[in-house]
């Protein structure tokens, strides 16, 4: 496609301000894109975060473990007795 074809946008007469604008908006998106494309390539950050979220739901489950550790305790020295 030629410069001036296609959709209507292209083709209305802009101001510089108008065009510095989009130029902006779309170095932004771009920015944004690329931040995003990194994340995802880091292998290293992403098992240190799969890391930190088991740790943080073995931390919010301790209570739970430790409560059936300790009937499991309870039936191993009742069952003794």
């Amino acid at each position: 496609m030629k410069a001036g074809e296609g959709d209507s946008a292209s083709t209305k007469t802009r101001s510089p301000e108008e065009i510095q604008a989009d130029i902006e908006a779309t170095r932004e998106e771009l920015g944004d894109t690329v931040e995003a494309l990194t994340e995802k390539a880091d292998v290293k950050k992403q098992a240190e975060r799969r890391v930190g979220d088991a740790k943080a739901k073995v931390a919010a489950n301790k209570g739970v473990i430790a409560g059936v550790a300790a009937v499991g305790l309870l039936v191993v020295w009742i069952r003794r007795r």
